[in-house]
Order: C-alpha cells, then structure tokens, then sequence
C-alpha cells in the first residue's frame, strides 16, 4: 500500500479521530491543572498538618521507601509473566511434540537461572530499611 492510499484506506479517519482526541485530552488536562493550581488557596497549610482529634503530629518528612520494596516488585511481577507463557504451551502439549518441550525446558532453564542469581545476589532477602 503506497503513500498515496493511506487516506483511502477504511479505518484512516477513525485513526486520525483517535489522534486527534488524544491531542485534545492532552491538552484539556495542561489547561486544567494550570489554571487549578493558579486559584488554588495555598494558605492552609497548617491546618493540613495539624492532627485530627487524635493521633500523631504530621510531620513533613522525606518518604524512605527501601529500593527492596522496587527489586521486589520487580521480581514478582517477572517471574509472575513468565508463568503466563506457560499457559499455552501446556494446552498445546502434546501438538508440539519433542521440540516443544524442548524449548519449554529451556524456557524453565533460563528462568530457574534468573531466580538463582536474584537468590544469590540477596535480592529476595529482606533487610531492616535502617
């Protein structure tokens, strides 16, 4: 399909709507957040801060989150997509045949390898953040 046919094509004006909207709703939200944070009341601070009937006083401090709580994240969420990959080789099994499940054993190889070095580099260990 050449450069010239592009606009012919059937599904071109819904492609230039979708373009077009997302420019639009982009810039929908810019104007919004400038002109909230231009009449946004910025004196009430320290009724922010003050404490709610009970409990302690909120104190402005910087958030520590330890990078295991990030390297943790991290692993779960690849080791959880690698197990989705199995999912259709074990429905199509035995359509595969010796090859399949010669790469599935790689497959697995590879990822018990990835799950060792992340054991051996301490990253599934939890440490006090202090």
């Amino acid at each position: 399909m050449g450069v010239e046919n592009v606009a012919e094509h059937p599904y071109f004006g819904a492609f230039v709507l979708l373009v077009f909207s997302f420019l639009v709703f982009n810039w929908t939200l810019r104007i919004q957040r400038f002109i909230s944070r231009k009449l946004a009341r910025k004196q009430n601070e320290k009724l922010k801060l003050a404490a709610y009937e009970c409990g302690p006083l909120a104190l402005k401090q910087q958030n520590r989150l330890s990078h295991q709580f990030y390297a943790m994240a991290v692993l779960f969420i690849l080791f959880d997509v690698e197990i989705v990959f199995m999912f259709p080789w074990a429905l199509d099994f035995k359509e595969l045949g010796f090859l399949g499940f010669f790469e599935m054993a790689s497959f697995i190889f590879l990822l018990v390898v990835g799950f060792v070095y992340a054991l051996k580099r301490g990253a599934l260990e939890w440490h006090s953040m202090q």
